[in-house]
């Protein structure tokens, strides 16, 4: 299968590694993946705040560059979020039908990654390995939008050597929420310290999720404090064999 990589400006600018590691596992599982170089951002952060008018150009530049792809898989399922649940009402919002039609056609084929390999592929074991302990916590848009479910817990418990950790209270939210957190610096540092404490009490070496917007967040509390917990996306996770190194 021919797969489209959607990096997402945030993992692009950012967390390089995450694109890198989804690119060794599904050529790990023998498809074949490209980067088109015309793609930008999906709209989420002007929807969000507000800039409709403005997010509707970055929708319709994003259908014509993958307006033929076969597959197209994005690690952040926040932005696939964004596709999913708006993407059709912003191009109704402008009475723009043919755009509407456009939308209507490409999401189908559009997937989170961890949603790609367990729906789309039916693997859970993509041969990885990685000797550490780890507790996974269930970003909002993967829970509340995509409805993954146990998706990304199934990989994990593939993983050899991992010792997976369970998160207390799972469906509470780090605090992130883009502009939220700059907006409601106070409310969000707030509940970013009840999640950082649940990570704790875990005794996990490495806080893992399928949003590095979320693990960004969690990582700057858990970097000031000195726990010396790190956080890797899923990807990187499933990426990891026995001959890389910890």
């Amino acid at each position: 299968m021919r797969v489209s990589l959607f990096i997402t400006c945030y993992n692009d600018t950012l967390f390089p590694e995450t694109g890198k590691s989804v690119v060794r596992v599904l050529e790990r599982l023998g498809h074949t993946v490209e980067f088109r170089a015309g793609q930008t951002c999906c709209g989420q952060m002007h929807w969000n705040t507000g800039y409709l008018n403005e997010a509707v150009p970055i929708l319709r530049h994003f259908v014509e560059v993958y307006r033929d792809a076969e597959t197209i898989v994005v690690p952040s399922s926040s932005c696939v979020s964004m596709m999913r649940d708006h993407y059709l009402k912003a191009a109704e919002s402008v009475g723009d039908m043919r755009l509407a039609a456009d939308v209507q056609a490409l999401l189908p084929r559009i997937y989170e990654f961890t949603e790609f390999l367990v729906k789309k592929l039916g693997v859970e074991d993509v041969g990885a390995t990685y000797p550490h302990k780890v507790t996974f916590h269930t970003s909002c848009h993967s829970e509340r939008s995509l409805h993954l479910g146990d998706i990304p817990i199934r990989l994990l418990k593939q993983v050899r050597g991992l010792q997976l950790l369970k998160l207390e209270n799972p469906q509470e939210c780090c605090g992130f929420g883009g502009t939220f957190s700059i907006k409601n610096a106070d409310v969000s540092s707030a509940m970013l310290a009840d999640k950082v404490r649940t990570v704790l009490n875990t005794g996990a070496e490495v806080c893992t999720a399928v949003d590095n917007s979320c693990l960004m967040h969690l990582y700057g509390s858990l970097h000031r404090q000195r726990t010396f917990v790190r956080t890797a996306h899923i990807a990187e996770i499933l990426a990891s064999t026995a001959g890389d190194r910890a």
